[in-house]
Order: structure tokens, then sequence, then C-alpha cells
């Protein structure tokens, strides 16, 4: 089970890495700052690493959240393909949809 909050932890910090380096990368190309763009692109980068990571067990985790309550899991999901469209976060977005999917089953 710590593994589980381990993992959770891992993908959270990894989308909140990820919108961060969007809004950096924002602020440099409004500014014109090459260091900002990079800056975002880097933490991007960062995250995708760190989500991939995350996921590596994340069949397991979703297939023992489904047998606790496949509803809860289903709801979760669709916060996060939501968040995911929001922020441009492809990876999000198809992570929530995954879980949608796996909890409505």
């Amino acid at each position: 089970m710590s593994s589980t909050g381990k993992e959770q932890a891992s993908l959270t910090g990894g989308h909140v890495q990820y919108v961060k380096g969007v809004a950096e990368e924002a602020i440099g190309s409004v500014t014109g700052s090459e260091a900002w763009q990079k800056s975002g692109q880097q933490d991007k980068q960062s995250a995708v690493d760190e989500m991939r990571a995350a996921s590596s067990d994340r069949k397991e985790v979703q297939e023992q959240r489904a047998a606790e309550g496949g509803s809860w899991v289903a709801k979760e999901g669709a916060v996060e393909a939501a968040a995911g469209k929001l922020s441009g976060c492809a990876g999000m977005q198809q992570e929530g949809e995954m879980k949608k999917q796996g909890g409505s089953s």
C-alpha cells in the first residue's frame, strides 16, 4: 500500500511540475525571455520523465483501486481527464480517460 501512495505522489508531482513548465514557457514567450522558455521546456520534460517512472506499475495500482471501489476510480478519472484537458497535459488527460474506463467496468 505504501508503494501506491508513493506512486500517486509522483504522478501528482509530475503533473504539477508539467503545469509549472507550461506557465514558465508561456511567460517566456510573452516576455521574449529565452531563459524562461528553456526552463519551462526542461520542467515539462522532467515532469514527463517523472510521470512515466511513476506509471510503470500503474496497471497493478488501478486494479487494486477498482477492487476497492470502481465508481470512485471513474470519478477520479473524470476529474483528472478534465484537468489534463484544461492544462494542456495530454498525459494527464489520457491517464484520466484510462481510469474512467477501468473504473466503470
